[in-house]
């Protein structure tokens, strides 16, 4: 799915919602719990997950390794967010400068 800085995808296995923040001009397949995310106001009937393990946090901010892209998580789920196949991790803080 080719994904748009703004747009907010649904989850179709339970209640995750993300916004994309950052992502490369190219096509990608975000899935929660093993299955594809929707556009907001896509998802009909939700579906059993294929996969499990931790969810997401609200307010946090998810990258993957290697791609540029960046999710910002506006709705916690319990199941496993992933880019083409590649587990989401939290982004980490940049420290701020030292003042003297």
């Amino acid at each position: 799915m080719q994904l748009k800085v703004g747009q907010t995808l649904e989850s179709t296995v339970d209640a995750t919602a993300l916004v994309v923040v950052r992502c490369p001009d190219q096509d990608l397949m975000v899935t929660c719990g093993g299955r594809p995310m929707a556009p907001r106001g896509e998802v009909t009937e939700k579906l059993t997950a294929e996969t499990t393990g931790g969810g997401t946090l609200l307010g946090k901010r998810y990258t993957v390794e290697g791609v540029e892209i960046e999710l910002l998580c506006v709705q916690p789920g319990q199941h496993p967010v992933a880019v083409d196949g590649t587990e989401v991790a939290v982004k980490s803080a940049k420290p701020l400068p030292a003042s003297d």
